[in-house]
C-alpha cells in the first residue's frame, strides 16, 4: 500500500464510541461479534501495569527540525497544517499496512497514523496524535482497529515528544486549535477528513504542496545515507533472485517477485513500489506487475525492484539478466546498445546540467544504434524526424527524482523539476529498448526482447556518484556474477 497517496486515504479517525455503544449491562462491539457483559468490561479494564518506553531520540529529529524551519521561512506569515492520513481499507474490515504521508514523514519522522502537524507563523511546531490505548476504557480490548490488544501499543504523548523532539498534544484538541487560528493558512489536503472539512481552502494550499516538493528535491546527509541503505539492501535482493532463478524455471515470475519482496521485508519496511519481474516478452511491457508468467532458459529477465528502508526512502534499480546465465548474440547486441545509452545519460548528470540532459544524451545513442541496426532510417519517415521514430521502441523518459517516493517530488513545478540539477539531487538513469513480439518493423531475432538498465545517481559538487554501482551491469560481469552466485550457493529453496 502506498498510503501517502492522497486519493488512497481513509476518512478521519472513526468515532469509536458510536461503534461501541455502552448500556448498563453490555458493551456492543460491532457486527458479527457478541456483546461484552459489564462484569467482563470491569475485569478487562483493571489491574494493568503502566509500561513506559524510551525509544531514544530519532536520528532524523534534528534534520526534521531544520526542514520545518526552511518550510516556515518559505511560507512566511502562514499557519501550516500537514496531516499524515489514516488507514486504507483493503477489503471489508481489513486494512492495508499503514505508511505515513511522505511530506508529513519528511517533517516529523513519525510512523504513526492519524497525526497532524501544525506549524505556527512563528515556527513553533506541534504534533497532534491519536492517544495511546487507555486500559481503563473498553476500547483497549474491543476496538480491532485501534485497541492495544488488537493492534499493539501506540506511543504516549510523552514518548512521542521525546522520540521526535516535537511538542505533542492529543488529536482531540484539533477542533479547538483550528477554531483559534487567525490569519492565512496553508493546508496539505487529501489526507485527513477533519482537516479538509474544517479548514477553508486557499491558494496557499497549492503553494504548500509545491514548496514541500521543491524543498525535498535536495537531499540532506541523513536522506542520502538512507537511500544508500535502501540501495544496498536492493543489491542483496537481486543476489537472492539470481540464487533462486533455477527454482523459478518451471515455477514462474511469482518466485522472483516473492524472493525479492522477502528481502524487502527482512531488510526494510517493504518494497518501494510494485516489483516488476518480467521474463521473456513480458519485459517489453513497461510496467509488468502481474508477474504470473513463465521463466524459461534462453530468455531474459527484466527485474525492476527497490527496497524501501525502515525510514521509507526507496531504491529503484533495474537489471536485465540472462535466465540461463549467458547472453545470446542478439541479446548482447541490444544490451550493449542500452548500456551505452545509460553511460551517456549518467555522464550528463552533474550540477548545472538540465534535468533532461541525461534523457537527450541517452536518446541520441539509442537513435544512432537503431539506425545502425537498420530498424529506423536516417532519412526519417514521412513528416517525422528520426529523433521521434525511436520512441516506438522506448516510450518512457530516462530519469525521475528519487527519495521517500519512488517518483519523488512529483508536485514540484516543471521549471524547478526540469531545471538545473543541484548537489543533493538524486535521480534515476534508466534507458530501455522494447521490441514487441509482433512488431514487424523489427528483425525477427530481436522481437520479444525488452531491456532496461537503471541506476540511482546522486548529484555531487563536482559530478555524480552512482549509488547502485556495486550491482554489475556490464554483460561479462553480469555473467561472471551469476556464475559465482550459483557456484557458491548453499541455499535449496524447496519451492
Amino acid at each position: 500500500m502506498n498510503s501517502n497517496n492522497p486519493a488512497a486515504q481513509n476518512a478521519d479517525v472513526p468515532d469509536v464510541s458510536a461503534e461501541h455503544p455502552i448500556s448498563d449491562n453490555w458493551v456492543f462491539v460491532g457486527t458479527h461479534r457478541p456483546p461484552v457483559p459489564r462484569n467482563m468490561v470491569d475485569y478487562m479494564t483493571s489491574q494493568w501495569e503502566q509500561i513506559t518506553l524510551d525509544p531514544g531520540v530519532h536520528e532524523a529529529a534534528s534534520f526534521c527540525a531544520s526542514r520545518r524551519r526552511r518550510l516556515t521561512s518559505a511560507l512566511e506569515g502562514r499557519t501550516i497544517v500537514v496531516p499524515t492520513g489514516s488507514f486504507k481499507v483493503r477489503s471489508s474490515d481489513t486494512d492495508f499496512r499503514f505508511r505515513p504521508g511522505s511530506d508529513f514523514f519528511w517533517l516529523t519522522a513519525s510512523h504513526e497514523p492519524d497525526g497532524v502537524l501544525v506549524i505556527a507563523p512563528s515556527g513553533e511546531a506541534t504534533l497532534y496524535v491519536e492517544l495511546a490505548g487507555d486500559p481503563s476504557s473498553h476500547r483497549f480490548f474491543t476496538d480491532s482497529q485501534y485497541g492495544e490488544l488488537w493492534t499493539g501499543r501506540r506511543p504516549t504523548l510523552a514518548e512521542t515528544e521525546r522520540h521526535l523532539g516535537l511538542t505533542t498534544c492529543p488529536r482531540t484538541d484539533l477542533a479547538d486549535v483550528f477554531a483559534a487560528i487567525s490569519g492565512p493558512m496553508a493546508v496539505l489536503r487529501g489526507y485527513d477528513r477533519l482537516v479538509d472539512t474544517t479548514l477553508a481552502k486557499s491558494e496557499d494550499d497549492d503553494t504548500l504542496a509545491h514548496t514541500l516538493a521543491h524543498l525535498r528535491l535536495t537531499k540532506d546527509e541523513y536522506e542520502i545515507a538512507r537511500l544508500q541503505e535502501a540501495v544496498d539492501a536492493t543489491i542483496l535482493g537481486f543476489e537472492d533472485v539470481v540464487r533462486a532463478l533455477p527454482s523459478a524455471i518451471g515455477r514462474g515470475e511469482r518466485v522472483i517477485e516473492g524472493i525479492f519482496n522477502l528481502r524487502a521485508r527482512v531488510e526494510g519496511n517493504d518494497v518501494g513500489y510494485s516489483t516488476i519481474a518480467a521474463s521473456g516478452s513480458h519485459a517489453t511491457v513497461l510496467h509488468w506487475t502481474k508477474n504470473d508468467g513463465a521463466v524459461r532458459p534462453g530468455e531474459l529477465l527484466l527485474l525492476d525492484a527497490g527496497v524501501e528502508c525502515n525510514d521509507l526512502y526507496t531504491a529503484d534499480v533495474t537489471r536485465t539478466l540472462p535466465i540461463n546465465g549467458t547472453f545470446s548474440e542478439a541479446q548482447r547486441t541490444l544490451y550493449n546498445l542500452v548500456l551505452d545509452a545509460q553511460k551517456a545519460g549518467i555522464a550528463a548528470v552533474k550540477p548545472g546540467a538540465k534535468f533532461m540532459d541525461a534523457h537527450t544524451a541517452a536518446m541520441e545513442v539509442l537513435t544512432k544504434g537503431l539506425i545502425e541496426l537498420g530498424i529506423i532510417s536516417e532519412e526519417g519517415h514521412g513528416e517525422l524526424p528520426v529523433a521521434q521514430l525511436h520512441r516506438r521502441y522506448t516510450l518512457h523518459g530516462t530519469s525521475h527524482m528519487l527519495g521517500i517516493d519512488v517518483h519523488d517530488c512529483a508536485a514540484a513545478r516543471n521549471e524547478l523539476y526540469l531545471g538545473e540539477l543541484q548537489p543533493g539531487y538524486v535521480l534515476t538513469v534508466e534507458p530501455g529498448l522494447y521490441f514487441q513480439a509482433n512488431d514487424l518493423t523489427v528483425p525477427e531475432h530481436f522481437r520479444g526482447i525488452g531491456i532496461r538498465i537503471e541506476d540511482d545517481v546522486l548529484v555531487t559538487n563536482d559530478g555524480n556518484v552512482v549509488l547502485s554501482a556495486e550491482l554489475p551491469r556490464e554483460p561479462h560481469t553480469i555473467e561472471a556474477w551469476m556464475a559465482k552466485i550459483w557456484a557458491t550457493s548453499t541455499q535449496d529453496l524447496h519451492l
